[in-house]
C-alpha cells in the first residue's frame, strides 16, 4: 500500500514524533539522552530550524519545531543517522533503530501550538514518571522563556508571557496528539528489575548478546512473569516474530 503524502504546514511548524522500531527503547541512560540532544544541535546548525520544545521518553521523542533551510525529511535524516551510528557503536548492535517514517502533524494556529506544547511537556506526567512537568529532566520545560541549546525557549514568549506559559503548561488535560497506545501489563521499570534479577544484565537490550538458547529461555521466563510480547520486542530490539517463536 503506497504511503500517503505528509500533510504540509502553512506556518512551517510541526509536532513530530520519532519512535524506536517495534517500540524498542532508544534511550537506555542519561548519556544516550545527552547524545541525542547533541545530534539535534549539530543538525540544527545545518538545517536552520527553530526548536520550540522537546521531550525524550524511553522509546520515543516528541519535538515541536519550525522548518528552516531544509524540509522535515532532511532534518530527521540528519538527526537519525547521527544518533543511530553512535547508538549502534555503543551497544554493539547493527541495523535500524527508529521506525522507518517519523510521524508529524502540522500546527494550524496559535491555540493548536499551545495545546501541543502542553501535551509534550505533560508526556512524563501521563506516563506516571513524575507528578508535574518541571520534575522531568529530559524535556525542555526548564528552558521556557530562555535559550538553552538546542532549544529556542525564548520564542515561546511570542505566544504567552512566561508566568502564563507556566500556568498553561501545568494545567492537566486529556488532550492527545500523535499518541502511543499503552499496551504494557507491567511497567518498563519492573521489566528492567526482573531482567537484572533473572538474567543479571543491566538493560534488556543486552539480551541479544547471549547465545540463542539462553535468549529464548530468558525471554520465556520474562513473558511468564508478565512482560508482554510487544514490551519484550520494544525493550530488547528482537523482532516480533522471533519473540513469538521463543515464547511458544
Amino acid at each position: 500500500m503506497p504511503r500517503t503524502a505528509r500533510e504540509k504546514s502553512e506556518s512551517g511548524i510541526y509536532h513530530v514524533m520519532m519512535r524506536g522500531i517495534n517500540r524498542q527503547t532508544i534511550f537506555e541512560d542519561d548519556e544516550d539522552c545527552e547524545k541525542f540532544l547533541q545530534c539535534i544541535a549539530d543538525s540544527k546548525e545545518m538545517s536552520g530550524f527553530v526548536l520550540y520544545a522537546y521531550c525524550l521518553m524511553g522509546n520515543h521523542v516528541h519535538l515541536l519545531l519550525k522548518e528552516g533551510k531544509e524540509p522535515l525529511e532532511q532534518i530527521f535524516k540528519r538527526i537519525g543517522a547521527r544518533y543511530v551510528y553512535w547508538y549502534n557503536w555503543k551497544y554493539k548492535r547493527s541495523g535500524h533503530l527508529f521506525q522507518d517514517r517519523f510521524k508529524s502533524e502540522p500546527i494550524k494556529n496559535d491555540a493548536h501550538f499551545l495545546a501541543v506544547l502542553r501535551y509534550i511537556y505533560q508526556n512524563p506526567v501521563k506516563a506516571n514518571i513524575c507528578r508535574e512537568p518541571g520534575k522531568y529532566r529530559w524535556s525542555s520545560y526548564h528552558s521556557l522563556g530562555t535559550v538553552v541549546p538546542p532549544v529556542d525557549g525564548d520564542r515561546l514568549l511570542e505566544y504567552l508571557p512566561l508566568d502564563q506559559l507556566h500556568a498553561f503548561v501545568e494545567t492537566h488535560t486529556e488532550d492527545h496528539f500523535l499518541d502511543l497506545e499503552p499496551d504494557l501489563r507491567i511497567t518498563d521499570k519492573e521489566a528492567a528489575a526482573m531482567a537484572k534479577e533473572i538474567i543479571k544484565i543491566e538493560n534488556l537490550s543486552q539480551i541479544r548478546m547471549l547465545p540463542l538458547e539462553e535468549q529464548a529461555m530468558n525471554i520465556r521466563s520474562l513473558h511468564e512473569k508478565g512482560c508482554s510480547i510487544r514490551q519484550l520486542v520494544r525493550l530488547t530490539g528482537i523482532s516480533k516474530g522471533r519473540i513469538e517463536g521463543m515464547v511458544k
